[in-house]
């Protein structure tokens, strides 16, 4: 079996796991209950593993981390926006 398979099905499950809260926080503009250092840093994370995936060129971690780091970071600026 190829790890790529299931690098891409741990991608699906945990960027899938991002979009109701990026959702509510998107139609609510209310970021109150969220840590702001909780989001900074895993923000932080999320783009150290993009990077990490690109270095070794690992589509499954490139995929997963690219589109975890756009709703993150979205969260992120809501927080710091409406925090």
């Amino acid at each position: 079996m190829n790890p790529e398979i299931i690098g891409y099905i741990a991608a699906i499950l945990t960027t899938a796991a991002y979009i109701p809260q990026t959702i509510k926080v998107f139609r609510e503009k209310n970021t109150k209950s969220l840590s702001l250092g909780m989001y900074l840093m895993i923000s932080s994370g999320i783009a150290m593993w993009l990077i990490y995936g690109v270095i070794i060129e690992s589509p499954s971690l490139i995929f997963a981390n690219a589109i975890t780091l756009v709703m993150a970071g979205s969260i992120l600026f809501m927080k710091i926006k409406h925090g």
